[in-house]
Parts: structure tokens; C-alpha cells; sequence
């Protein structure tokens, strides 16, 4: 896991720098896309450089995280409409290309095992951005999942809940209790994940992902186990971490072994 504490107004710069090199490689490479406030510099950033013609998104895919249970996907609330918002209709992918979780369908089990298919027909994820959530979750893989689940139903805490409130009018009671998420084993599964964290609400969930033990009680420390995770927080997130220090090292002379 490499782990890079920067300004918190560099953050969105220095992902955007990852993704934008992954597609000058590979203009057609599959992303992970998550929602939220968390990546949201990310998706200013990349659009800034669209617009400037430096970047194009037009042979990529991509694959959100999750979806609430029985918004409509005209719902200015649902991930299906916030991906949109946020960054499909600001940059230029062709039609289609990016989906999510079906979080109307009749069967709702079916979609679930359909969205992990077109994940695995697509060849997987190249590099997903993920958040974490101040309880631990990543995507809304919530306290107790299995460390090798799948895209599926799950229930919100109701801590994730009242995080989500703000975007309900402050009504807690407003937020589906349900959704469809990628499992903590679908996001394992990406070639490269890189997570985002600001500020000193997510200090504790940074601390247990980095440097707590492996436990479904943090979902976000399965993170532990991916071959390639990219950690990018900044001072305030970082303010529990004993070994900030090293990391800081680390990053400093991490081009004398490039």
C-alpha cells in the first residue's frame, strides 16, 4: 500500500495525474468511478482537461460503485445521476459507456450477478477511485462484509445514512435503507485502486485502513490485501496515523527507486 500526504488542494491533481497517464497508455482502459465528495476534485481536475484538449475519455469505459434501492435513475440522487452531473456529462465519453448497478429492477439478485458479468466482459477494472466513509466502508461495503463479496444487497447503517442526509434535505429518514454495491472482492480485483480521503472526519477511517488489523468491522482494511492500493489523503486525514512520518519519507524518495 503506498500512502501520499499532500495539500488538500493538490489531492484532486495528483489522482487526476494517475488516471490521465492510465489513458494516455491505454485510451481504451476500464475505470472504477465512485460518488461522493471524495472524488470530486478528481472529476474538476479531469474535466478541466478536456476541456483543454489535453485528455479524452472517448474510448474508455467505466463502472460506478454502487446505487441506492429504488431511485429512479432520473433522480437527481441517485449515483446514476450524480456520476453524470459530475463528470460523464462534462467530458467526452461516447454514449453508454459508463453504467452502474440497476437499482430498479424487479430482480434485483439478477442485477446484481449481470453487473459483476459486464465487469468481467469489459476484462476488469484497470484503476478504480474509491472513497471511505467514516465508519470504514468503501463503496457501501458496511462493517461485517465479507471480505470476498460480490456485487450484492446491502443494508445502510445508519451512520452511512446520516452522512448521506445532507443530500436528502437533512432528512435521515429520506435515505434508502437499501442498495446495490460492489463487493469488497470485485474491488480487490482491480488492477490499481487509489482511495481519497480529506479532513479530520475520515482520520479514524484512514488510520484502521492503513495501519489497523484486517477485519470486517472496517471493510475499508481489506484495502490491505490488494497488490497495487494507492492511499492519497491529506494532513488533516493523516492526523491519527503513527507512522506519517515514514510515509513522508517514503514519498520524498520514491523516484531514487523509479
Amino acid at each position: 500500500m503506498e500512502i501520499v500526504i499532500a495539500d488538500a488542494d493538490a489531492v484532486g491533481a495528483l489522482v487526476a495525474d494517475e488516471l490521465h497517464a492510465l489513458l494516455e497508455r491505454r485510451p481504451d482502459a476500464v475505470l472504477g468511478l465512485a460518488t461522493g465528495s471524495s472524488p470530486l476534485s478528481v472529476y474538476d481536475e479531469l474535466a478541466r482537461r478536456v476541456q483543454d484538449g489535453r485528455l479524452s475519455f472517448a474510448r474508455a469505459r467505466g463502472f460506478t460503485l454502487d446505487e441506492y434501492v429504488g431511485l429512479p435513475a432520473d433522480d437527481p440522487r441517485s449515483y446514476r445521476a450524480v456520476i453524470d452531473a459530475d463528470l460523464v456529462s462534462r467530458v467526452d465519453f461516447a454514449p453508454g459507456a459508463v453504467r452502474g448497478p440497476d437499482g430498479t429492477a424487479e430482480d434485483l439478485v439478477a442485477a446484481c450477478l449481470e453487473y459483476e458479468r459486464a465487469i468481467a466482459d469489459a476484462g476488469g477494472i484497470d484503476l478504480q477511485i474509491l472513497g471511505v466513509g467514516t465508519a470504514g466502508h468503501i463503496a457501501f461495503n458496511e462493517p461485517s462484509s465479507s471480505l470476498t463479496s460480490r456485487t450484492r444487497i446491502k443494508t445502510l447503517t445508519l451512520q452511512t445514512r446520516q452522512d448521506n442526509a445532507r443530500f436528502f434535505g437533512g432528512d435521515v429518514d429520506a435515505v434508502p435503507r437499501h442498495c446495490l454495491t460492489q463487493g469488497l472482492g470485485t474491488i480487490l480485483d482491480s488492477r490499481h485502486a487509489i482511495v481519497i480521503a480529506t479532513g479530520t472526519r475520515k482520520a479514524a477511517a484512514v488510520r484502521e485502513m492503513v495501519e489497523g488489523a484486517i477485519s470486517a468491522r472496517w471493510p475499508c482494511t481489506a484495502l490491505q490485501l490488494h497488490p497495487r492500493a494507492t492511499v492519497v489523503i491529506d494532513e488533516a486525514a493523516a492526523s491519527e496515523l503513527e507512522l506519517a512520518d515514514y510515509y513522508r519519507e517514503v514519498q520524498e524518495h520514491r523516484d531514487a527507486v523509479e
